[in-house]
């Protein structure tokens, strides 16, 4: 029987990827664990593993070809199950249909998750009986499909004028040319715009941070409160250990303090390391400490999530911090490595800004910016001396945390990298 593997739900809301490069062949024998195929998404670049052992009967797509989740990725043929146990197993989320050129195959989906498929649709009384009444998938033979996959069409959106509402290849065929039709006009440029105007194509990165700061934009109540810290202590103390830790292959830069210090503040006020429920009426308290930091790269804004930073000291973060930035701008992050953060920082002010309006990464409470790093003048006593100071903008979902809180959590942030030491009693 044919089994089709769908490219799976990776997590952290990612709905495509790009085919990077194909490990197997069609007629191949692959078994269940080995990688098919390498997908890039807007975060990382991984290997997909075969779920079953078998033979790998068909492929869907290229190298370069964008692929939705629950889209088509091979059919694996494999063997023990066949005959009516094969209807039986198909029943429960496939339609078997026949078209010209097609032949009785079971390769019709119409379910969302991956499943078994039959090799026909002997013992079934009428289509009507294997039809999912809440599919959302069209109907199609691997025929129609591979033609929409050639075209590049998406399938789904196409409306079916065969049995059953079945996407035939005349309604792919129509659904193309109109499209082509339409960019064509779409690409026509005035002839006073010609060398004026270049264009890109958007990047998967690009697509999606789009699309999230729009959501965070649309599902948060954002307020941003502003301050200044003072921090001539901590630049003394990172001096102190610097040259020591660089002696290691450490960098120690402001950063892994700034880590600490919001670790340990959120535990003092857990509203900011919290997520509104809304479909259950509850607030849900994170009892662990993971932040995540915005990397600057040449395709966007990543954001790597260092964990349980509470429990790390100030060298562990360093390293850590050192490894996953270097990871991130080699594109080799794993899934594990940008998952479960509950509070963001951005530090823009390595690049020369000073205040900000960061957008909070949703469904997260608050994000906070840290700003160039300034000199003023400051009152010792009575005496006026150089000081060293931090601009720090705080975003809050307003809806999660009030205004008092926000105030009194950005203080406790303040008064650890004013004194850092007290950091080492926490």
């Amino acid at each position: 029987m044919r089994y089709i593997f769908n490219f799976p739900d990776i997590g952290e809301g990612l709905d495509e990827g790009i085919i990077v490069e194909w490990y197997v062949t069609k007629g191949q024998t692959i078994n269940a664990g080995e990688s098919l195929v390498k997908m890039e998404t807007d975060k990382v670049v991984t290997d997909i593993p075969s779920p079953k052992t078998g033979l790998v009967a068909a492929i869907y797509g290229k190298v370069g070809d964008v692929v939705k989740v629950g889209e088509a990725l091979v059919e694996i043929e494999m063997e023990g199950i066949s005959g009516n146990d094969a209807v039986a197993e198909s029943n429960k989320n496939n339609f078997a249909v026949q078209e010209e050129g097609a032949g009785v195959v079971g390769t019709l989906e119409v379910a969302a998750n991956n499943a078994y498929l039959p090799a026909s649709a002997e013992g079934v009384k009428s289509q009507d009986e294997l039809i999912p009444k809440s599919s959302k998938k069209a109907l199609a033979t691997p025929v129609a499909r591979a033609m929409a996959k050639e075209l590049n069409v998406d399938i789904n959106k196409i409306t079916g004028t065969g049995p059953a509402g079945r996407v035939m290849k005349e309604d792919i065929q129509k659904y193309f040319d109109s499209a082509q039709r339409m960019l064509e006009q779409a690409k026509t440029i005035p002839v006073a715009q010609e060398g004026r105007l270049e264009y890109k194509p958007l990047t998967q990165l690009r697509k999606t941070i789009a699309k999230n700061m729009l959501n965070a934009k649309h599902n948060a109540a954002h307020m941003t409160v502003h301050e200044e810290v003072e921090i001539s202590e901590l630049i003394r103390v990172r001096e102190k250990f610097k040259t020591t830790l660089s002696e290691q292959g450490v960098k120690l830069s402001y950063l892994p303090f700034i880590l600490k210090a919001v670790a340990l503040a959120l535990k003092r006020h857990p509203s900011l390391n919290a997520e509104l429920d809304m479909e259950n009426n509850r607030m849900v308290f994170k009892k662990y400490y993971n932040l995540g930091i915005a990397v600057d790269t040449d395709d966007g804004l990543i954001v790597p999530v260092i964990k349980d930073v509470d429990k790390l000291n100030i060298k562990e973060i360093a390293i850590r911090l050192n490894e996953l930035t270097q990871k991130t701008r080699e594109r080799k992050l794993g899934i594990d490595d940008m998952k479960d953060g509950t509070f963001s920082i951005t530090n823009y002010g390595s690049l020369g800004g000073i205040f900000a309006v960061p957008v909070i990464n949703y469904p997260q409470a608050a994000i906070l910016g840290i700003g160039r790093l300034l000199e003023k003048p400051v009152f010792k006593g009575d005496s006026i001396v150089k000081g060293h100071f931090f601009p720090l903008s705080l975003s809050v979902d307003h809806r999660i945390v009030d205004g008092g809180e926000v105030t009194r959590f950005l203080n406790t942030v303040m008064m650890y990298l004013n004194e850092p030491a007290t950091m080492l009693f926490e």
